[in-house]
């Protein structure tokens, strides 16, 4: 009886295991492609021609194409969020804890797309597809630089609407993404409520508040500080990487927390060897991580597709053009499931769940799950595996 049980014991943990390992891997080779309009206008009226962005798919459409989930990145992201593109590709997407078959994100009900934005700030990645400062001007032949149009959340919104109705969907079963992610998400809701119909925004909010503004700021300031700037003509020349990297190093520091610093730093030294009391360029090991974390993401971003998003993001209020927020929150027809993270910094979970509360005293049908983690902002990306039940039900129902 005793062996009996230890084999059923086994059996159960080899299950276990099997549905960990499936649990965290996309199994499908991920292929990237382009869309691309010969023209679009933007919400200031400026014309930019063509304008390309990546994407990818996973799952399969349904022949009624009413399965459709999209996911939009984050700030300093891409449409990268499940599988690799390569079996050698040494880490997934970074939201395959949740997108697959049998994850929250369920591949094998929903076909699931991910997009690159406008102004994605990873011009160097070879597998980002995006127009901005960067991209070449028909009318010149030499980059935009800082004569691209200012852009906002609503363009990147639209640019994707035309890409879903290039595919011949008409409805989407649901709308999401984390951080500037769900940003986009709730304009989605707002600009297209007859096309969104259940919108998951994670660790995002309908406007830009006062303390994001600044932020942002600060991150655009820091490239625009660096000489080699050069006023945003530095394209063929020697680039802003330092001005870039402190952007970035920035950004990493205020997505986090002071509980995850704590933890995984504490007070320790960045080499035991030499004592930061012993000499200015003796660093501590959170610091030594914030220099190497700034300059390796640096090594793929454009600084001035970093100012563009910044604006973009500073800009964003889902009242603009509808007469007023009120309003606007009018118009959402999805029900909306809001995700904020416990121990975010950036965007505070109070923002979403007043958010919440004013959608529901204007008609709509919001709920709200604190996502239990102390990686901080972030943790809407690392952690969201630890909404998945929620996210699945919220799905199903």
């Amino acid at each position: 009886m005793k062996r009996k049980r230890i084999f059923i014991a086994l059996v159960v943990i080899l299950f276990i295991s099997a549905s960990v390992a499936v649990a965290f891997s996309y199994d499908e080779l991920v292929v990237k492609k382009t869309f691309e309009l010969k023209e679009y206008t933007t919400v200031s009226g400026k014309k930019i021609a063509p304008v390309r962005i990546g994407y990818e798919t996973y799952g399969k459409l349904s022949p009624k194409k009413d399965n459709v989930i999209l996911v939009c990145h984050h700030f300093s992201g891409t449409s990268h969020a499940a599988g690799k593109y390569a079996a050698s590709e040494k880490l997934p997407g970074y939201w395959d804890t949740v997108i697959g078959p049998g994850k929250p994100f369920d591949t094998d009900k929903y076909f699931i797309i991910s997009t690159d934005t406008l102004c994605n700030i990873n011009t160097k990645d070879p597998m980002v597809t995006t127009t901005g400062p960067a991209s070449i001007n028909p009318a010149t032949g030499k980059p935009y630089g800082m004569s691209f149009p200012v852009i906002t959340i609503r363009d990147m919104v639209r640019i994707q609407y035309e890409l879903i109705k290039s595919l011949g969907i008409n409805k989407l079963k649901c709308v999401t993404g984390a951080s500037m992610g769900g940003i986009q998400t709730l304009e989605w809701a707002t600009s297209y409520p007859d096309v969104v119909e259940k919108a998951i925004p994670v660790i995002g909010t309908p406007k830009a508040y006062a303390w994001t503004v600044a932020w942002v700021k600060m991150w655009a300031d820091a490239v625009m500080l660096d000489p080699k700037w050069n006023n945003g003509d530095y394209y063929g020349k020697e680039e802003p990487v330092d001005g870039v990297a402190y952007s970035l190093k920035a950004i990493t520091l205020i997505a986090r927390s002071p509980w995850w610093a704590e933890s995984a730093f504490n007070r320790k030294p960045a080499d035991p060897k030499k004592d930061p009391a012993a000499a200015m360029n003796n660093k501590y090991l959170i610091e030594d991580y914030l220099d190497k974390a700034g300059a390796g993401r640096a090594k793929s971003a454009d600084g001035n597709s970093i100012i563009y998003l910044c604006k973009a993001n500073a800009l964003h209020d889902i009242g603009f053009g509808y007469g007023s927020y009120e309003d606007a929150l009018k118009r959402i027809k999805a029900k909306v499931l809001t995700l904020p993270s416990k121990t975010d910094i950036l965007i505070y979970p109070y923002n979403s769940a007043e958010f919440a509360e004013a959608l529901n005293k204007a008609g709509g049908d919001a709920s709200l799950f604190e996502i239990p983690t102390f990686e901080g902002h972030i943790g809407g990306i690392s952690d969201i595996q630890k909404a998945g039940s929620t996210i699945k039900a919220f799905l199903e129902k």
